[in-house]
């Protein structure tokens, strides 16, 4: 979804155009004296009437920095391109349109689909509100999840619409024909511990239809692991034998215990019951796409769990505040004592500790701040840049296609040979009798469009935030030992721990196994739930970390101490926040 400009709201250039001119006001004293400079007394003492005191000192010091940081980060990304689909069908299908009023499965009420891009073209919360909904006045499927987020501001970091990633796989290639495929299997493969895929028949299935998709085996793959293998199976990878891929499936960050405050944190969950699969009728499928009610209710299971099969991270996904993964893990990471990051300028002080700068409570507040500026990123390449589909939808097109449908959807014409050719499409169609993707929720994805996704950008932020303050260097077993603990699995029934025996335990590090946290969450809420393709997992951790680097980058000078800090990024290089 192409931008009419880099800013299409006239409520958004109206309010540039004043910031403009007031910085332009602003612009007439300038950015010198620079911080700190014993000139910088007399201008303030206009404001102030406190002369040369150090208050005036401050407060001249304090606007002029924010002046710098604000020119710092004024960066214009210009006009981001999408994919190309909304354009490429004329009947909508191959965009996102689930709450929408809808024509036929998998084809959108083109009047409907029009409100929406007109909404976004003038910015005006009244257009928002006269949106054509499927369902007026219904209940959560009816609403679309704060689509005016993708036009908010911040005043930290970059601004969201400067943030820059590719634009969505189109719906008719083989990357997203694999992607889908990834996701039937998913569902198949729901109720399958972790621990069990080396030894289980249906996941050799999976991995051998997964290594026969194209787009697997192309040049242009750089986020499947390949040869997939029951061990790297729904893995993420930046770098081919990344730490996504060693160890356990599950972060070491999801199973072991700490405490919040007083609070124990045992890293059970509430979980739901094996076997319950949602929306794989055609009647139901499409009354939820237009705003419908869900279909359920859940059968939750009665005893807490360790994480240790897809279901169960479906089950965490769906209900935890976005950054509760990443600030455990904090806890985890202080409750070990783990080193600081080598740059944290308090290591080998005799007289001062961290605390409100670069020590626990600069981490812990970090965290939730990181998560607010993702979200304004991800929502803006959700809603104006890409209006990408859900895996859901992208199941009634091969629904539609399998069957024949009439009216035949465009992209439901043109889907990639992979995806109507998978063998799990004829297990799927065996036990529900449709090709519709099977969902662990029972109103599928929210009513927001697929790429990037919200928890893996708020992931990838929060992380790179976590390699700020802690040194990701560390191996975590000599840490757990210390502490008369192991690396774990969980046992087959979820309720104990056991100690991991893989030959590779030794080799774990916290910043892959913070890397694998994000993929396990992020993946817990796409491919294991069935709502987020992996490509939008894998670039939402990326524009995560841009996101986090620019705020990291944008503040470090706040700080009194002299820092040069180094972060290891996802794809192995390192990022410098120094205030030297």
């Amino acid at each position: 979804m192409k931008e009419k400009s880099p800013n299409t709201s006239p409520a958004r250039r109206k309010f540039l155009g004043q910031a403009g001119a007031a910085a332009l006001a602003a612009g007439a004293i300038g950015l010198r004296p620079a911080l700190g400079a014993k000139e910088s007394a007399a201008l303030a003492a206009q404001g102030s009437g406190n002369g040369n005191s150090a208050a005036a000192n401050r407060a001249n010091d304090s606007f002029n920095y924010r002046m710098k940081m604000a020119q710092d980060q004024k960066v214009n990304a210009g006009q981001q391109a999408d994919n190309g689909d909304l354009t490429r069908y004329t009947d909508f299908s191959g965009v996102y349109t689930k709450g929408l009023a809808h024509d036929a499965l998998g084809v959108p009420n083109a009047a409907a689909v029009r409100s929406l891009l007109k909404a976004f073209q003038t910015g005006n919360h009244s257009d928002f509100n006269s949106v054509i909904v499927g369902t007026p006045g219904g209940g959560g499927n009816s609403k679309l999840n704060g689509p005016q987020v993708a036009l908010a501001f911040d005043l930290q970091g970059l601004d969201s619409h400067a943030s820059v990633i590719p634009a969505a796989p189109t719906t008719a290639g083989a990357q997203t024909a694999a992607e889908a495929v990834e996701h039937y299997w998913a569902a198949i493969l729901r109720d399958v511990n972790f621990t069990d895929y080396a030894s289980s028949p249906l996941v050799a299935q999976a991995v051998a239809d997964m290594n026969n998709m194209s787009y697997v085996n192309s040049a242009a793959n750089d986020s499947i692991p390949k040869p997939v293998t029951p061990q790297n199976l729904f893995r993420g990878q930046f770098v081919p034998g990344d730490g996504n891929v060693k160890g356990p499936y599950i972060s070491q960050f999801m199973l072991q215990p700490t405490f919040y405050g007083a609070q124990l944190l045992d890293q059970r969950y509430q979980t739901f019951l094996p076997n319950q699969e949602f929306m794989t009728s055609v009647a139901t499928y499409q009354n939820i796409q237009n705003g419908g009610p869900d279909e359920g209710p859940l059968a939750y299971d009665p005893t807490p769990r360790y994480v240790r099969n897809g279901r169960d991270l479906a089950a965490y996904t769906r209900v935890d505040v976005l950054f509760q993964g990443y600030f455990t893990a904090f806890l985890i990471l202080a409750g070990l004592r783990a080193a600081p990051n080598p740059g944290n300028p308090y290591i080998g002080s005799q007289t001062q500790k961290a605390f409100g700068t670069l020590g626990g409570p600069d981490a812990a507040g970090t965290l939730c701040e990181m998560a607010t500026r993702a979200l304004k990123a991800a929502w803006f390449h959700k809603w104006v840049k890409d209006l990408r589909m859900r895996p859901e939808e992208y199941g009634g097109l091969v629904h539609a296609r399998k069957t024949n449908q009439n009216p035949m959807p465009q992209a439901a014409a043109a889907l990639h040979a992979d995806a109507l050719n998978s063998a799990a499409l004829t297990k799927v169609f065996q036990q529900y009798g449709t090709y519709l993707l099977p969902q662990a929720f029972p109103e599928g994805s929210p009513t927001h469009p697929c790429y990037p996704t919200g928890h893996g950008t708020v992931g990838g932020a929060c992380i790179t935030a976590l390699k700020f303050f802690f040194n990701g260097a560390q191996k975590v077993k000599p840490l757990l030992t210390a502490a008369g603990r192991d690396v774990y699995v969980p046992d087959s029934t979820g309720t104990s721990l056991l100690n991991y025996a893989g030959a590779d335990a030794a080799q774990l590090d916290i910043n892959g196994e913070l890397n694998k946290l994000a993929y396990n969450i992020t993946f817990g809420h796409g491919i294991h739930s069935g709502i987020h393709f992996r490509s939008s997992s894998y670039w939402s951790i990326l524009l995560g970390e841009q996101v986090a680097l620019s705020v990291l980058r944008d503040r470090a000078k706040s700080y009194n101490e002299p820092f040069t800090i180094t972060i290891k990024k996802f794809d192995g290089t390192n990022a410098t926040i120094t205030n030297q």
